[in-house]
């Protein structure tokens, strides 16, 4: 069914309260008294409205869900673990309770992009599709069908992974200079730059060279990184023209994308396949680096696998936003 723009009042209201089922998971680096009414977010809500107009199932897309850290102390393995489990259902979950107020419901595309960076972030191919193949595993079997994965196999089929990224790269990814043009001048770009420029410090295991010939490196990668993610983003914007775009990465009220905390940690920017979830003595999780997450609790495995770690003393609670 085509989607109509000719915007109503029943449509309107219906849709903010859509939106408002996500408010209080927004991933923002803006300070707490930014306003967080649906209508500081227009350009969710004129693509919802959309979808609401033409009685239609919301369709959202999350890139994210690459391939986890290759640094043994930030992460459990390279497959899903706990902390994507909880992610995925709550993922699920949110979709689940956009139903309950609007019967044609919603489903998140979750754009598993760890193929179109590989190589530059120093994870294997095969340790990719291992972790993409695992997703869809979870989905499966934990009956999440408001969930689908969607990656370079989608699109290329079988060309080797470096023909993939070749392609991706040549069709959509913006000049290196372009993009220091915009760090020098834009807080957001500067702030993604140097998130990423971070990540791939702490993931960089046994590099034998000083820590600032490291971060050398890193910067250049950064862009690389960067580039390659605006391209997987125009590539998705080609396959899911009408969706409604989610982001792991915090975004300012009001941006085009709409960045989502998938479960809580003392630092916006982390994620399940930076981390490991620690299930705290209350009953609740966080995500940390799995070393600081081993100081405050045992490891727990599942299905063979090394899971995530169980905190068992009440009086360590207090710790967790210490060294997380």
């Amino acid at each position: 069914m085509p989607l109509t723009t000719a915007p109503d009042p029943v449509s309107t209201s219906l849709s903010a309260a859509i939106l408002n089922l996500l408010l209080p998971h927004h991933r923002t680096t803006d300070h707490p008294e930014t306003p967080t009414d649906a209508k500081a977010f227009p350009h969710q809500l004129r693509q919802i409205s959309a979808y609401v107009r033409a009685n239609a199932p919301i369709v959202f897309t999350l890139p994210g869900f690459p391939c986890k850290s290759p640094n043994p102390a930030k992460a459990l393995g390279h497959l899903p673990d706990q902390g994507e489990r909880l992610s995925l259902r709550f993922l699920d979950s949110l979709c689940r309770d956009i139903g309950r107020i609007y019967p044609p419901g919603a489903r998140i595309v979750i754009c598993s992009d760890g193929h179109v960076f590989g190589d530059l972030v120093h994870v294997p191919d095969d340790h990719i599709d291992a972790y993409a193949d695992e997703l869809r595993t979870l989905i499966a079997a934990s009956g999440l069908d408001r969930l689908s994965v969607f990656d370079l196999r989608d699109v290329l089929g079988d060309l080797s992974h470096t023909a993939k990224r070749t392609h991706v790269h040549d069709r959509y990814a913006p000049s290196v200079e372009a993009l220091r043009a915009e760090v020098r001048t834009d807080e957001q770009s500067l702030a993604l730059y140097r998130g990423i420029t971070r990540f791939l410090v702490e993931d960089t295991a046994g590099f034998t060279g000083t820590r600032s010939a490291l971060q050398r490196e890193c910067r250049i990668r950064a862009y690389g990184v960067i580039q390659r993610s605006r391209a997987w983003g125009d590539l998705i914007a080609d396959h899911h023209a009408r969706a409604v775009r989610l982001s792991i990465h915090p975004q300012p009220v009001g941006a085009p994308k709409f960045g989502i905390r998938l479960l809580d940690a003392p630092d916006a920017w982390t994620t399940p396949w930076h981390s490991a979830a620690l299930r705290r003595a209350d009953g609740t999780w966080t995500l940390m680096p799995s070393t600081a997450a081993a100081r405050l609790g045992h490891l727990v495995h599942r299905d063979g696998r090394p899971s995530h770690f169980e905190q068992s003393d009440a009086s360590d609670a207090s710790l967790v936003a210490v060294t997380g």
